[in-house]
C-alpha cells in the first residue's frame, strides 16, 4: 500500500489469514500510446548507461576478456515508462487502495498493465528489430511490456553494447562481468532503461545454518530437536514449530474457523531446486495436510538442480513455513537457473509477476543497491510496481546487514561501505521484512512448557518482543532494557522475519515470526521520517526436515517505505 497521507497509528499486530475476495479486474483502456523512439537509429550516436558496473569488477580481480563465443543467455533489457504513464500508474495505485474509488481493488492483468503502461507498439518493434539486427535470439517481450528477454554471446554483447565481458576472480571464485558501462544508440534511450545484469556475481541468500535434527537408529524419518540444551551455558533452546507460531500469535482460532489460506496461492522465488520429500516430511511431521508435490515446483526453463546446501535450505524454509502458517494455501515454488548474465531469482520473480501466479510472493535474497547498479535497482522498482497494480503483495527479506547492507555482516570488522540497504527490498512497492527478539531471558518457564504436545507445540502464549539486535536481549540476565541497545529500542517500524529461528548465544535464544509490529514512527535510509499504519504478513518459522535447520535473523533497522496491495485480512489486536 502506498501511503499518500502519513498517519500516526497505534501499535498493532497483523496476521494474514490469506482469505481474499476474488480478483477484481478492469478492462484495459484503449489507449493511444505515442511512440517515443522518433529518430532513426545511428550506431555512431550512442549514450552510456551509467552506473552498471559491479563494484567487484575491478582491475585487481581482472583476468581478461572471455571468449567471444561465450553464451550469455536470458539477458533482460529493461524498458521505462513515460513520465505521463508513471503519473497515471501512481494515481491508479492510489485508487486501488481507496474504497471511494471505482478502481478499488480493481487489479490489472499483466496484459492490461502492458497495454496501459508499456511502450507503444512501434517502440517495441524498433527495439526488437535492433536486437535481431545485432544477432540476438530468443527475443521475448513480456505481457507487461516492461522487460525484453534475449540471448546471445559475449561477442554479440560487445558489438551491440560496446562493452567487454571479462573474467574476475574474487576470493578464489571466478565470475564474469562487464568491465565498463554498456552503451546503446541514443535513439533508443527514451524507452530503454538498461540491461538488468551482464554479470554473474550472485545475489545473497539470507539463510544461516543454526540448529540440528536427530535421527534415531531403528526409526524412520527425522526428529527435530524442538527443545534441546545450549552447550555453552546449560540453558535450553526452544525451537519454534507451527503450533508454537499459532499459539504465540493467536492464529489458532482463525485456522480452526476455516481461515487457513484455502483458495489462495503463495509464490516463492527460487534459483535452486529442492527435494520435494523434505517438504512432504515436514508437513507430515507436524500434522499438516498433504498438499505439496512435484507439481507445486514450477520450472521456468532449464532445471538448475540443487545448487548448494545453503540455497536449498533457504528454499525449504520458504516453502515449508509459508504453508505452515497458512496450511490451506497452495504454495508454488518457481525455479529459474542462473546464467552468466542473469540471476535465477530475477527470472523467477519476473515469471511470477508476468504470469500473475499468486496473490502473495516471497523472496529471501538481497543485494545492496550499489551492487545492483542503476538498471538492477530500476528493474526491481518497476517489477514490484507492476506487481502492486496486479494485486500481488511482494515480501522481501531485509537481511541482517541493517543500514550496512553493502558490508559483509558475517565478518567481525566494522562496516566500511557506508549507509546502504538491499535494493530488492527498498522500493515503495514491497514489504521489507526484518526481525524481532523474544524478551524471554531467564523467564523461560513463563512462556514454554518443558515438553511438547502431540503436535510438537510447547509455547504457552504470546512472548513480548523487542527489535532484533545482537546487542539487546542476550547481553544480560534481565533481558533488554532501554540502555542495552546501541540505538533506541522503540519508535521504529519493526517487521518480524519471515521465518522464526533459534541461534546459539551466551544467555538466550532468539525466536521470531512474520507478524508486523507498527510503532509510531520510523526513519528510512534516505533520512525521511515516515509513519505507517497498514502492512501484511505471512507467518514463516524455522523447522526443516533437512539434516540441518536453517533460519534467518533480521535487523532492527530497514526500509519502511511501503506501497503494496492488500486483500481482505483479519486483524488481531
Amino acid at each position: 500500500m502506498r501511503l499518500q497521507k502519513l498517519i500516526l497509528c497505534p501499535r498493532v499486530l497483523l496476521f494474514v489469514s490469506l482469505l481474499a475476495s476474488p480478483f477484481m479486474r478492469v478492462e484495459a483502456q484503449t489507449a493511444n500510446i505515442p511512440a517515443r523512439i522518433t529518430q532513426a537509429l545511428d550506431e555512431k550516436s550512442l549514450v552510456v548507461l551509467k552506473g552498471n558496473v559491479h563494484p567487484l569488477a575491478r582491475l585487481e580481480f581482472d583476468h581478461g576478456p572471455v571468449a567471444g563465443a561465450q553464451p550469455l543467455n536470458r539477458m533482460l533489457l529493461l524498458l521505462q515508462r513515460s513520465s505521463d504513464q508513471e503519473l497515471a500508474l501512481r494515481q491508479l495505485l492510489d485508487d486501488q487502495q481507496s474504497k471511494s474509488s471505482p478502481n478499488y481493488h480493481a487489479w490489472l492483468t499483466p496484459d492490461q498493465f502492458g497495454k496501459q503502461f508499456g511502450p507503444a507498439d512501434a517502440d517495441i518493434q524498433a527495439i526488437t528489430q535492433w536486437l535481431t539486427s545485432q544477432g540476438f535470439a530468443g527475443i521475448n517481450v513480456g505481457l507487461g511490456r516492461q522487460v525484453i528477454e534475449f540471448s546471445g554471446t559475449a561477442g554479440q554483447v560487445r558489438n551491440a553494447f560496446r562493452v567487454e565481458i571479462h573474467r574476475f576472480v574474487v576470493n578464489n571464485e571466478e565470475h564474469m562481468a562487464n568491465a565498463t558501462d554498456p552503451q546503446i544508440p541514443a535513439a533508443l534511450s527514451p524507452v530503454v532503461a538498461g540491461v538488468v545484469s551482464l554479470h554473474n556475481f550472485p545475489r545473497k541468500s539470507h539463510a544461516k545454518v543454526l540448529g540440528q535434527f536427530r535421527h534415531s537408529l531403528g526409526k524412520t524419518g527425522l526428529e527435530p530437536l524442538f527443545t534441546f540444551p545450549n552447550p555453552r551455558n546449560g540453558n535450553n533452546f526452544y525451537g519454534l514449530g507451527p503450533g508454537d507460531f499459532a499459539t504465540i500469535y493467536n492464529s489458532k482460532p482463525l485456522i480452526a474457523s476455516g481461515n487457513n489460506g484455502a483458495g489462495q496461492t503463495i509464490a516463492i522465488v527460487g534459483e535452486t531446486n529442492i527435494n520435494v520429500q523434505d517438504v512432504q516430511q515436514f508437513r507430515t511431521m507436524f500434522g499438516l495436510s498433504a498438499n505439496f508435490d512435484a507439481t507445486n515446483v514450477v520450472l521456468n526453463g532449464e532445471d538448475p538442480g540443487i545448487t548448494s546446501i545453503g540455497e536449498e535450505g533457504e528454499a525449504d524454509l520458504d516453502v515449508e513455513w509459508s504453508g505452515a502458517a497458512a496450511p490451506g494455501a497452495t504454495v508454488k515454488f518457481v525455479v529459474s537457473a542462473s546464467t552468466p548474465a542473469s540471476a535465477g531469482i530475477d527470472l523467477s520473480a519476473l515469471y511470477i509477476v508476468e504470469h500473475n501466479l499468486a496473490g502473495v510472493m516471497s523472496e529471501s535474497y538481497g543485494d545492496c543497491e550499489n551492487d545492483l547498479g542503476s538498471a538492477g535497482n530500476a528493474f526491481y522498482n518497476s517489477l514490484w510496481e507492476q506487481a502492486a497494480a496486479q494485486g500481488i503483495t511482494v515480501i522481501l527479506s531485509s537481511g541482517d546487514g541493517g543500514s550496512a547492507g553493502c558490508d559483509d555482516f558475517n565478518a567481525p570488522q566494522p562496516a566500511t561501505h557506508g549507509l546502504a540497504v538491499s535494493g530488492l527490498a527498498s522500493t515503495p512497492f514491497n514489504v521489507s521484512v526484518g526481525g524481532t527478539d523474544f524478551d524471554q531471558v531467564n523467564n523461560w518457564v513463563a512462556y514454554w512448557n518443558p515438553t511438547n504436545d502431540p503436535t510438537g507445540t510447547s509455547a504457552k502464549s504470546y512472548i513480548p518482543e523487542i527489535p532484533w539486535s545482537e546487542n539487546c536481549a542476550q547481553i544480560g540476565l534481565t533481558g533488554c532494557g532501554a540502555s542495552a541497545c546501541s540505538r533506541p529500542c522503540a519508535a521504529r517500524l519493526t517487521f518480524f522475519p519471515r521465518r522464526a529461528s533459534w541461534r546459539a548465544s551466551e544467555t538466550s535464544s532468539h525466536l521470531s515470526a512474520l507478524i508486523l509490529t507498527l510503532y509510531s514512527s520510523v526513519t528510512n535510509h534516505s533520512g525521511r521520517a515516515q509513519r505507517a499504519c497498514r502492512t501484511t504478513t505471512i507467518g514463516i518459522s524455522q523447522i526443516s526436515p533437512c539434516l540441518q535447520a536453517r533460519g534467518l535473523m533480521g535487523p532492527d533497522t530497514f526500509i519502511a517505505r511501503v506501497t503494496t496491495p492488500f486483500r481482505e485480512r483479519r486483524l488481531v489486536i
